[in-house]
């Protein structure tokens, strides 16, 4: 029986099948690519609308909300409507996003108009994912789901790069324009070679569930944003919509208990040890990442007096880093996530402190070196946890903890976003080097404390068919069951 197996070759993946591939990339790259080109972008936004860091900052904080809070509806709205209609949804509320942005008239209408790009994000991502593995089948899925991989690490170097000759030769607005060709293009192809589902009346959406996270997490970080402001009594301001952002979102937990399975997000979940524990390190991971890939580029910029280029030129090493860790899922196989995902947030914590106690005169081979020990350290905690969170799931909860496992990180990308510059923020009218060490500092802690969780991980994976989600800005992809990266 062995020598059969081993003599039994895999089924080609024939051309239809890499067509699909390749057609779904063209549209899912592009929210990838988005993230870091706009976050480049940044510090040449605010100061064209006269705004400030803790004001720029919902550029960002905005788009990853809209897009975590989306993210629960797709499961739903792809029975409901069909995967097809569905990705062709996400791609157009992309591109009109993506238009208006480019054509904003001031700084609350970009915000608006970021949150429609975010939303769009949120179908397409989740989505991609399911019309892949259905069209794949078992045989298929993990050399499909390779291919996509390899597409989508271009998203954390080409993007700083991109965003950063974009801004240095010409207007911010042409950050937005480039993902209007592409998602025409998408759009077009996938009319023509995305495969027809029949739509399947299933579940209710449970709507108030998701307008409760959606409210309360949104009131809440303008609570954190606003928190450290340098007016006199903002903090005190900050504690009525804080109070109000912690009793919806008691209010989302409690209803989900309720509802049970039918809940938005099934908050029974987090019950299972292993992935409570993983959802509480994605989400501190991403306070790390999606904080980072803010604050850095302005630093380099508003403190080092860098280019645009320059300074997504340096960004991009980060993105360098995480291709370095790719082999991590084998060896997650073998020890367990825990002492990858350990040594992993140690690694992000020692290559975070240059930036807290960096000076004019700190060199950039050591800034550099650090963001490639950072990025690569990042991307081995998330492809360990992604893989222990789902040890004790049982194999119908898979697809809802994906769903949850995504919304955590996502949201704790908008925290991070959200506290991180707020403390820049709040130094800004003494001196604005002492704010960026606050943050960075900030960062440090926040990361130093997912150790503690990730002490408590399985020592041995004992998964078996799970799906991990995905877990960085290039890591917007999926794998096959039971094999994490």
């Amino acid at each position: 029986m062995t020598v059969r197996m081993q003599e039994r070759k895999l089924e080609p993946l024939g051309w239809p099948m890499i067509r699909l591939a390749l057609v779904i990339m063209v549209g899912g790259v592009t929210p990838l690519i988005d993230t870091t080109v706009v976050n480049v972008a940044l510090h040449t936004i605010g100061d064209g609308f006269h705004v400030g860091s803790g004001a720029v900052q919902w550029l960002t904080t905005g788009y990853l909300l809209a897009l975590a809070v989306t993210v629960p509806v797709t499961a739903w709205a792809s029975d409901r409507f069909g995967a097809k209609t569905l990705w062709l949804v996400g791609l157009m509320l992309f591109v009109v996003g993506s238009g208006l942005c480019a054509a904003a008239w001031g700084f609350g209408a970009l915000v608006a108009f970021r949150v429609l790009q975010g939303i769009g994000a949120g179908l397409m991502l989740p989505v991609m994912q399911t019309i892949l593995v259905r069209a794949a089948g078992p045989t298929k899925v993990a050399r499909v789901l390779t291919v996509v991989m390899l597409v989508a690490t271009i998203a954390p170097i080409a993007g700083p790069l991109v965003g950063g000759l974009i801004v240095t030769s010409g207007s911010w607005r042409w950050v937005f324009v480039i993902n209007v060709p592409l998602c025409i293009a998408a759009i077009a192809l996938a009319s023509a070679y995305v495969p027809h589902e029949r739509p399947q009346r299933g579940r209710e959406l449970d709507l108030l569930g998701v307008l409760l996270l959606g409210v309360g997490s949104t009131i809440l970080l303008y609570a954190l944003s606003n928190a450290a402001s340098s007016g006199d009594g903002a903090a005190l301001r900050a504690w009525p919509p804080l109070a109000v952002g912690v009793v919806l979102i008691g209010a989302f937990a409690v209803r989900s208990v309720k509802l049970g399975d039918r809940a938005a997000i099934p908050v029974r979940l987090f019950a299972q040890r292993s992935f409570g524990i993983a959802a509480g390190v994605l989400f501190l991971t991403g306070v790390a990442l999606y904080g980072a890939l803010f604050l850095i580029p302005l630093y380099f910029q508003q403190e080092r007096g860098m280019t645009a280029l320059q300074a997504g030129s340096i960004l991009a090493l980060q993105g360098v880093g995480s291709l370095l860790t790719r082999w991590v899922g084998g060896v997650v196989d073998k020890i367990g996530a825990k002492p990858i995902a350990v040594i992993g947030v140690l690694g992000c914590s020692i290559a975070t402190t240059p930036f807290a106690v960096a000076t004019s005169h700190t060199g950039y081979l050591l800034l550099g070196a650090a963001l490639i020990v950072r990025g690569g350290a990042l991307s081995a905690v998330n492809i360990a946890v992604s893989a222990g969170a789902f040890v004790d799931l049982a194999r119908p909860d898979v697809p809802a903890g994906s769903a949850v496992v995504r919304l955590v990180q996502q949201l704790g990308g908008s925290a991070g976003t959200a506290i991180l510059a707020t403390v820049v923020a709040g130094f800004a009218v003494t001196a604005s080097p002492a704010g960026f060490h606050a943050a960075f500092l900030c960062s440090l802690g926040l990361t130093m404390v997912a150790v503690i969780p990730c002490l408590l991980l399985p020592t041995r994976s004992r998964a078996v068919g799970t799906v991990a989600a995905p877990s960085t800005p290039s890591d917007e992809s999926v794998r096959e069951p039971g094999r994490p990266r």
